[in-house]
């Protein structure tokens, strides 16, 4: 709700509290996730993990996976239990508890996977809620600033993402993982006082559950839940019990349900007794070619904290205008450059208009994430002699950048636009299950390097994405025709 007195750049303060809580959540995420590969895969002597980097690289993209899976849970318990003010609270205090936790300094690898656990519960609390508080700072949907809004708020987003990784790569150098994780804990600290201590600019946002459960309803929940955590027990106990339970089968086993997920929901909505028209029935078949576009730009994207880590730290020569920098450091290329070129292709869409169809963006942005894996393929064939330039990883992270801003901005828009009336508010959730499959896809792909050389590796993908892309363009007409696309999808700015 807007209200009358100070304002932060003509926006409720309220946007102020929000944007630096979740600049805060952000830069602990993107910190850790700017040395977690790199730590994992470090041997004990260096105070790593000493997993393969191929293990590494399947664990960040399970957990990447999951961090997007449990948004939907998230905000289930927000609406029926918590509401979003207390969900965003909590999680936070999680996250921090998280990265507390990895940062204890042990030899064990208990505190590590705590850790994880608690992060990834924590952020499945903050990070839905939060956006949904943004929203509800403005009285109406026509409210002209919340656009604008939603825009400065996702600035915070890129600003703690960029900061992140320059700090904590810089503590976590010469082997003090720990201290990398201790600057992750305080940053969440930071946002979680900022939020308690901004709570006043809050007041009516998201206090209550929207519908609560009823006592009855708590009960079969609390049955539901323990019904899944006896499955769960059941289910993993055999393989712990043997031995058979490895990393990398645990991570293989989760990527299989992962990519279940969004086959049962979308063979229950096409395949179920539901009376869907026959617009809404192709709509929907035009989605599903939409949401494997994106799984498949995302599985190669969001290499990005390990396969092209891992690069860095191995392959680079690591200094930037004569100055010498951290591996962890070509991960704050990637929100340099969207706060560049998010206003550019803004404006560019708006220019464009509907002469350029979603399927066409689609198609865009897989054919430049796939021209990234090119360029890497051609970096990597050199780094065969020695080590490379790290602007070859800038120009990969610019290539990216302009397949995101093409692809992710409208993402919501469309799912929105094209979902059945009966499956609005749950569809939301599936295009977030789109980056989960092509985490949880891409940290799977690290199996390939048995198989195949580096730079074979990167050309494997990059074919996958450009033809994927050029299938797009191929077909654009009849998606546009089962999506009965006579709209401009929105280009908000990306949600990551």
């Amino acid at each position: 709700m807007s209200k009358g007195g100070r304002t932060f750049f003509g926006h409720p303060w309220g946007l102020a509290t929000l944007f630096s809580t979740e600049m805060w959540e952000r830069f602990s995420w993107y910190g850790l996730r700017a040395i977690l590969a790199t730590f994992m895969a470090a041997s004990p002597a260096h105070k790593g993990l000493g997993m393969s980097q191929e293990t590494a690289q399947a664990v960040v993209g399970v957990y990447g996976a999951l961090i997007y899976l449990v948004a939907l849970p998230g905000g289930w318990i927000a609406d029926r239990i918590l509401g979003a003010r207390r969900s965003v609270f909590w999680g936070g205090f999680v996250i921090m508890l998280g990265h507390i936790s990895m940062a204890i300094p042990v030899t064990t690898s208990f505190f590590v996977w705590l850790g994880l656990l608690l992060i990834i519960s924590g952020t499945g609390l903050l990070k839905p809620n939060i956006s949904v508080m943004v929203g509800r700072l403005y009285n109406e949907d026509e409210d002209g600033r919340r656009d604008a809004g939603f825009s400065l708020f996702y600035l915070g987003i890129n600003l703690g993402a960029f900061f992140a990784p320059l700090v904590v790569g810089w503590l976590a150098a010469g082997d003090r993982w720990h201290l990398g994780f201790s600057a992750a804990a305080v940053g969440m600290a930071l946002g979680l006082l900022q939020y308690v201590w901004g709570g006043r600019n809050l007041r009516g946002i998201g206090e209550r559950p929207g519908i609560r459960l009823t006592p009855p309803e708590r009960r079969r929940f609390g049955r539901l839940a323990g019904l899944g955590a006896a499955v769960t027990a059941a289910a993993l106990g055999p393989w712990a019990a043997t031995g058979m339970l490895t990393i990398d089968r645990l991570a293989l086993a989760i990527t299989i349900v992962i990519l279940i997920v969004p086959v049962a929901y979308f063979t229950y909505i096409l395949m179920g007794s539901h009376s869907l028209t026959g617009e809404e029935r192709g709509r929907m078949k035009a989605y599903v070619w939409l949401f494997v576009a994106a799984s498949i730009f995302w599985m190669i994207y969001d290499l990005a904290p390990s396969k092209l880590l891992f690069f860095a730290a191995d392959h680079t020569q690591l200094s930037l205008f004569g100055l010498p920098i951290q591996a962890a450091t070509t991960q704050s290329f990637n929100p340099l450059f969207i706060m560049i070129f998010v206003p550019v292709f803004a404006a560019l869409w708006v220019k464009l208009g509907v002469r350029v169809s979603t399927p066409q963006k689609f198609g865009f942005a897989l054919v430049m994430v796939g021209l990234s894996f090119v360029v890497m393929a051609l970096a990597a064939s050199l780094a065969t002699g020695g080590r490379v330039s790290v602007w070859w990883l800038v120009l990969v992270y610019l290539i990216q950048v302009f397949g995101e801003l093409s692809l992710s901005p409208v993402g919501l828009s469309v799912t929105t636009k094209l979902a059945p009336e009966a499956f609005k508010g749950q569809m939301l959730g599936i295009w977030f299950i789109a980056v989960s499959v092509g985490d949880a896809v891409g940290g799977q792909t690290g199996r390939l390097s048995h198989y195949l050389s580096d730079p074979a590796y990167y050309l494997v993908l990059a074919i996958m994405a450009i033809v994927a892309g050029l299938a797009l363009f191929l077909f654009t007409r009849k998606l546009r025709v089962l999506m009965a696309e006579h709209y401009h999808a929105a280009a908000m700015p990306p949600i990551r």
